[in-house]
């Protein structure tokens, strides 16, 4: 396989910054529901890339699970690594990549935990497997082998019986409120459309990116 002989035409779809919504919120919302229409593959699923105060980035998927006009939502634990990067510098950026329409949509913007009430909220409404998970599971850092998270896992099973699942402090929201919202479609001859939404105060300036 040669690598650079790979190539993909891109026909599907076209956008003008003349008919999408001047509310990039509400253009996201649209697009979302159009990869949910279209059965695209993990429509929800996003890189989540952060990085540390000396500009050291980290990149890993995770899932959209809250939206509305002020941000994008997901939860995690706060000691993983993207929680400790996170609590040092809060800039983070989003991508939502959706092959089945030719799509990308690119995020930027300011990280900040949610309150502890919309987190016991999805915290409880979670599977009972996954909240156990979240419970034992010492994200990011290092264990001895798998025998030792399944041992652990086992032996908090039966205590969670009979005590019940808590939402652990460790463990909870952010909501990422954007400054820069990027909407790509991909076009022919690599002409792509790119627009953009930048933040300024309480509106949004829209242009247009050469590809």
């Amino acid at each position: 396989m040669e690598l650079a002989d790979i190539r993909k035409e891109y026909r599907l779809k076209v956008m003008d910054e003349n008919e999408i919504d001047h509310n990039p919120m509400r253009q996201f919302e649209m697009w979302l529901k159009e990869s949910f229409e279209a059965k695209v593959n993990e429509p929800t699923a996003m890189t989540l890339a952060t990085a540390t105060p000396s500009g050291i980035p980290a990149a890993r998927i995770v899932l959209l699970k809250a939206f509305n006009q002020s941000g994008f939502g997901f939860f995690t634990n706060y000691s993983s690594r993207k929680g400790e990067e996170i609590q040092n510098n809060q800039q983070v950026a989003l991508l939502f990549h959706w092959p089945e329409l030719e799509r990308q949509v690119r995020i930027e913007g300011i990280a900040s935990r949610t309150s502890a009430a919309v987190s016991d909220e999805y915290f409880n409404s979670r599977p009972y497997e996954s909240r156990l998970s979240a419970v034992i599971s010492d994200q990011s850092k290092v264990v001895p082998d798998r025998d030792y998270l399944e041992i652990l896992w086992s032996s908090q099973q039966d205590q969670s019986f009979a005590q019940g699942i808590k939402r652990p402090s460790y463990w909870g929201g952010y909501m990422v409120e954007p400054n820069r919202i990027e909407f790509w479609q991909g076009r022919p001859n690599r002409l792509h459309d790119r627009i953009l939404f930048s933040r300024n105060e309480n509106d949004w300036t829209i242009s247009r990116l050469a590809p």
